[in-house]
């Protein structure tokens, strides 16, 4: 294995700290192409990533996260300048795994670019309200995308947690 994948594998952590400064759009270019090579059940492609970097739309993705958490007052995506969204088409027939690599993928990147990220749930229940379904609607997609993930995006204003030890049995080899 390359030592500077396996150094993205086991140092890449969640940031739940952003400084309001935007990413680059080389940055951002960076993290989503990294998504579209993720594997897609026979190949489909069956994802749609959307990156959500308007303050208005970032604002109003997050409160709808808060939403659905049941506590509006709260932040979920830790006041990122960037949100990235990762639905589900109806080309897509492994449903959530697709969208679960093509976000993996993405905070993978977002590490070895020298970004910050957190995955944060709740895509699919924010995407059935009909707040959710507005948006769609407002950035011209299909109202029938199925929210499975969704991930913070900046630049880090705290140090890069350390990794906690993995435990024992993790794996086994037969």
């Amino acid at each position: 294995m390359k030592k500077e994948a396996l150094e993205v594998l086991e140092n890449r952590r969640s940031i739940r700290k952003y400084k309001a400064e935007q990413i680059t759009d080389e940055e951002l270019k960076a993290v989503l192409e990294a998504g579209t090579f993720a594997p897609t059940g026979g190949g489909t492609q069956g994802v749609q990533i959307v990156a959500v970097q308007s303050p208005e739309y970032v604002a109003r993705v997050d409160a709808l996260n808060a939403k659905v958490i049941g506590k509006e007052d709260i932040h979920p995506y830790y006041g990122a300048p960037t949100i990235i969204l990762v639905f589900e088409t109806a080309e897509c027939f492994t449903h959530e795994l697709d969208g679960a690599a093509v976000c993996t993928n993405m905070v993978n990147a977002a590490y070895a670019a020298g970004l910050g990220s957190c995955w944060i749930n709740r895509c699919k229940q924010m995407f059935e309200l009909e707040e959710g379904k507005a948006l769609l609607k407002e950035w011209g997609l299909p109202e029938d995308l199925s929210g499975v993930a969704s991930m913070s995006l900046g630049y880090a204003d705290c140090e890069q947690p350390v990794p906690k030890p993995r435990k024992e049995g993790y794996f086994v080899i037969v």
